[in-house]
């Protein structure tokens, strides 16, 4: 019997891709369609995604997959990253292009909204960490600046809800990914209209939402016309890549945590309820909702964007290093010796990060490294050591040992930084999967359909489908000795 297809469109913040997910029987083989890469533009001063050089990928690998899989497809689902938005007017049409969560346009909204609303009873109301990017804040000075698109908005769409709306035609708000803007409650898994009302947001724009594994229904006949996709379902997966990730984390048992590991580093467990204790609220933890129910308490840490930048500078720069190329050099470097904090606001969108790397060095009262693989080796132990930390207030907030950490996404491939994390954290690391957001994605679309029963079989799955790597922790290496710098 045929293997199903299941096809992911995977967006991240730098870069998507459409794959597909050949299931048989109980094994996974994941097949890459199209691959491209993508990044925000300026113009007259803010920071747009181009909306439409995306649309035309994912129809170029909707495409390709078609041609290749024909009627083996079952269906396709988008994820996505969080906090981002586009809007549609009252009529249903597509106002402008969203803006970029590293635009400069929330700098400064923190103190403004929290005048209106405290800090704390933000939290009380949403459990979500606080991070001037977050949807909240975007809407909030959007609507400072007068913002012509939100005046005439009808309807809020996160990103991977904007794409399942092109597919589609159906307007709906998927919950992993609702999680991400801070207006959500996820004690009621809905959205927190006392805290929108008090935030004079127009309640209209937040619609009804929707599980995962929820079905919108087939294709509209343009998109079928251009891609040849006919009597294909559009099954929306955990929409924010994070809740897709972890849902193809190969684990087993309860004693585990996770390290998504991208642009950013996503690190933390799965819980039954969210926790929005004292110790949450001032470490700034937060709760999103994941696949089936589940609540994932989580720490957003700045990930291999520090060293992506370094890659774009110094190609400018006439240095076009790949990532092994970098290890390498990094691997070569003094070990120990520069740190920063990761977290620290002046890397979120720095002109030149290496530059920006040395100047936090030099202000830590760190030595300035002099070479690119101590700046590559700096910003990763910089991240080992983060991970070290959070890891801690994990076990603090869960009340037990962590004895496992599963790294998925992009970096479980980054041999170096997953021996680094083993050393930091004294615990063993499993790498793998890498292709962890698409699996995810791919797996709750086979729930759906019934290929597979549930999570656990899913895990099961990844397990039997994907060649994972042990790094156990190297005690010659000295990092309890380390100090974190922490902003």
């Amino acid at each position: 019997m045929p293997s199903k297809v299941f096809l992911a469109v995977d967006l991240g913040a730098s870069g998507g891709r459409v794959l597909a997910g050949l299931l048989d029987g109980q094994v996974l083989e994941m097949a890459e369609v199209h691959r491209f890469n993508h990044a925000p533009v300026n113009m007259h001063g803010r920071l747009y995604w181009r909306l439409f050089d995306l649309w035309a990928n994912v129809l170029h690998g909707l495409r390709e997959a078609q041609g290749t899989y024909g009627e083996r497809i079952v269906s396709v689902g988008v994820d996505a990253w969080g906090v981002d938005f586009g809007l549609l007017d009252r009529r249903g049409e597509l106002l402008a292009a969203p803006v970029a969560y590293r635009d400069s346009r929330t700098q400064g909204e923190f103190e403004r909204t929290f005048a209106v609303v405290p800090r704390e009873e933000i939290f009380a109301a949403t459990g979500i960490q606080f991070m001037e990017i977050n949807t909240l804040y975007q809407l909030r000075a959007a609507q400072r600046l007068g913002s012509p698109p939100l005046d005439r908005a009808g309807r809020l769409l996160m990103m991977p809800d904007l794409f399942h709306w092109m597919l589609t035609g159906v307007a709906a708000n998927e919950q992993t990914i609702a999680s991400t803007t801070q207006l959500y409650d996820p004690r009621t898994q809905g959205w927190s209209d006392d805290l929108i009302a008090r935030l004079h947001l127009p309640r209209e724009l937040f619609g009804r939402l929707i599980a995962p594994g929820t079905s919108l229904g087939p294709l509209l006949p343009e998109v079928v016309a251009e891609t040849g996709l006919a009597g294909v379902e559009v099954v929306v997966p955990g929409s924010h890549d994070t809740a897709s990730a972890v849902l193809a984390v190969p684990a087993a048992g309860e004693n585990w945590c996770y390290l998504s590991s991208g642009t950013w580093s996503l690190m933390g467990i799965e819980a039954a309820a969210p926790v929005l204790t004292a110790e949450a609220y001032r470490w700034n933890f937060t709760n999103e909702a994941g696949v089936a129910g589940t609540n994932r308490l989580l720490k957003n840490i700045s990930g291999l964007w520090l060293v992506q930048e370094c890659q774009r500078i110094w190609r400018m720069e006439g240095r076009p290093y790949d990532w092994q190329q970098l290890a390498h050099l990094a691997a070569q470097a003094e070990p120990l010796r520069s740190l920063i904090d990761v977290d620290d606001p002046r890397l979120l969108a720095p002109r030149d990060m290496p530059a920006a790397i040395v100047s936090l060095c030099r202000e830590a009262g760190q030595p300035a490294p002099a070479t690119h693989g101590a700046i590559v080796r700096c910003a990763l132990e910089s991240l080992a050591l983060k991970y070290r930390e959070v890891l801690e207030h994990l076990e603090r907030l869960r009340g037990a040992r962590i004895d496992q950490i599963h790294i998925v996404g992009g970096g479980s491939q980054n041999g170096l930084l997953c021996q680094m994390t083993a050393d930091a954290c004294e615990r063993p690391v499993l790498a793998g999967p890498m292709e962890a957001t698409a699996i995810g994605n791919v797996l709750m679309q086979a729930i759906a359909a019934g290929a597979i029963a549930d999570v656990a079989q899913a895990r099961a799955v990844v397990r039997q489908s994907v060649k994972l790597l042990d790094y156990l922790p190297d005690e010659s290496r000295n990092w309890r000795s380390v100090a974190p710098t922490t902003h």
